[in-house]
């Protein structure tokens, strides 16, 4: 049961990533930016969502051990 949870929440957070991630290269593209620069816009996002996920779930991790 918790390996299921645990995979639906890695999950949930690469679509949540992914969708802020087209978010800002549409976005980028809207504010005029060529294709590279929104490319590398929405990896930018992508990277930092998953990272905050990291920390949180390392901050939450230390509150729970």
């Amino acid at each position: 049961m918790a390996v299921a949870v645990v995979l639906l929440t890695i999950a949930l957070v690469v679509v949540v990533a992914l969708l802020a991630a087209a978010g800002a290269g549409k976005l980028a593209r809207m504010d005029g930016a060529v294709y590279p620069t929104a490319l590398t816009r929405a990896a930018t996002v992508f990277a930092a969502v998953l990272t905050l996920a990291a920390t949180v779930t390392a901050a939450l991790a230390a509150l729970f051990t």
